[in-house]
């Protein structure tokens, strides 16, 4: 019973948000957060300059599946573990500043939204937030963050459309800059997509 529960709070919370369908032109590449915006969208609209490859294509932060507990390596998780992404992974842009942050209230809703350029089926939507603390002057390690996710939103195997938002609770007592990582787990593949956003509680 308590599983059917916590799948309708799902449901109902993508209805809450309103999943908004737009139209795409053509299927290539995948997927990314802009809400709260992540690193490769910041590359890609120019607010982060000299990014590299992933200026061009925002979508394809693409690793091997089942994180925390595999995935990939510490230090590579920003990036996917692809090595023509690695400026993700920094702690700073490439012009060695902090990375923007997005304003968030800890223990409010927040309305998380992606933007597809392939729909896969897909599992689910993972979201984890670092530790209040966490070492900021290096790459992102599992051991900066707290590996149980603070929102998970079952898809069912459903294919999400081009633009998909839900909402889901900021974790409390998170002060100062911290990084959500939301991992979207496709269901038919061996891999799932990930994109770290910067935050200020």
């Amino acid at each position: 019973m308590r599983k059917k529960t916590r799948w309708y709070a799902a449901v109902l919370g993508l209805t809450t948000a309103g999943a908004v369908v737009l139209s795409t032109g053509g299927a290539s590449g995948h997927g990314y957060t802009d809400l709260p915006v992540g690193r490769q969208k910041l590359c890609a609209n120019g607010t982060v300059r000299n990014c590299g490859d992933i200026q061009y294509e925002p979508q394809s932060v693409e690793g091997p599946k089942g994180f925390p507990a595999v995935g990939p390596a510490d230090g590579q998780i920003c990036n996917g573990g692809l090595s023509r992404f690695a400026q993700l992974s920094s702690p700073a842009t490439p012009a060695g500043t902090a990375w923007p942050t997005t304003r968030v209230t800890g223990g409010q809703s927040y309305t998380f939204r992606w933007q597809f350029t392939a729909l896969h089926a897909t599992t689910d939507f993972r979201y984890y937030v670092t530790r209040q603390g966490w070492n900021q002057n290096h790459a992102l390690a599992r051991s900066d963050l707290n590996t149980t996710p603070f929102l998970t939103v079952p898809y069912d195997g459903r294919r999400p459309p081009a633009t998909l938002s839900h909402s889901g609770t900021l974790p409390s007592g998170l002060s100062g800059h911290h990084v959500i990582v939301a991992v979207w787990t496709i269901a038919d593949t061996a891999n799932a997509f990930y994109a770290c956003s910067d935050v200020t509680f």
